[in-house]
């Protein structure tokens, strides 16, 4: 039994970190219960010179015990990157799903905040995508921000398919 619960413990503090380098930049309140909108900075572990802001809800204790759903936060996010620097990128999935750079718990097991790269090679592009993902239905809930790279003396690798 304790080595089940031990199993269980690690699993969900495991499934908690995940992505990119992240850090949280700002966040206030936004009712009279305590809710507040929290904004982390992201940076992408493969592209350097591009940062992401990420802001997302986060209930407070007196909205969970009036709602009784005391392990989740709702879905809602939005995301802006822009280029902070140099881009220089590194070696990128270049399949149309693209690649998961950040993912953080938005409940106790079952729901995770979490942002993938695209790469659109046709319009040499970074996409970003925020989006909340259950496993058993999946939110419709999404944000997306894009870095041009036209103009810039940044390229995909090598192996990246012609525009």
């Amino acid at each position: 039994m304790r080595k089940n619960l031990l199993i269980a413990v690690s699993f969900l503090l495991a499934a908690c970190g995940g992505g990119g380098q992240h850090e949280e930049v700002g966040e206030f309140k936004n009712d009279l219960v305590g809710n507040e909108i929290k904004l982390e900075a992201l940076k992408d572990p493969k592209v350097e010179g591009v940062t992401c802001h990420l802001s997302y809800f986060d209930r407070a204790v007196w909205d969970r015990l009036a709602k009784g759903d005391w392990f989740e936060n709702p879905s809602n996010s939005s995301i802006a990157c822009r280029q902070t620097g140099p881009i220089r990128i590194g070696d990128i999935d270049l399949d149309k799903s693209g690649e998961e750079v950040f993912s953080q718990q938005q409940s106790l097991i079952f729901k995770q905040l979490a942002v993938r790269r695209i790469y659109d090679a046709a319009n040499n592009t970074l996409i970003y995508v925020a989006f909340s993902r259950k496993p058993i239905e999946g939110s419709a809930k999404m944000s997306i921000s894009t870095i041009s790279l036209y103009g810039q003396d940044a390229a995909p690798p090598a192996d990246a398919p012609a525009p």
